[in-house]
């Protein structure tokens, strides 16, 4: 085991009809399918989308840390 650590950062984009919340969770849910070793996010832009005068569903674009393997 290395006795310090690298990470990484990949940009994604979450979104959900019920809240901002869901948006993230949904985003880091699918995100951890092909990455591994996640450590944090940052939420940078938040959005939604307008149907009818309401709100069709909300967005997020977050950027995700995670540790590079054996670092």
């Amino acid at each position: 085991m290395s006795d310090h650590h690298v990470y990484k950062k990949v940009e994604i984009v979450g979104s959900s009809k019920k809240s901002i919340e869901d948006a993230i969770e949904n985003a880091l849910e699918e995100c951890g399918k092909s990455v591994r070793n996640m450590e944090w996010f940052e939420v940078t832009e938040t959005r939604g989308h307008i149907v009818d005068g309401k709100v069709g569903h909300y967005q997020v674009v977050m950027k995700v840390g995670f540790r590079i393997a054996d670092s």
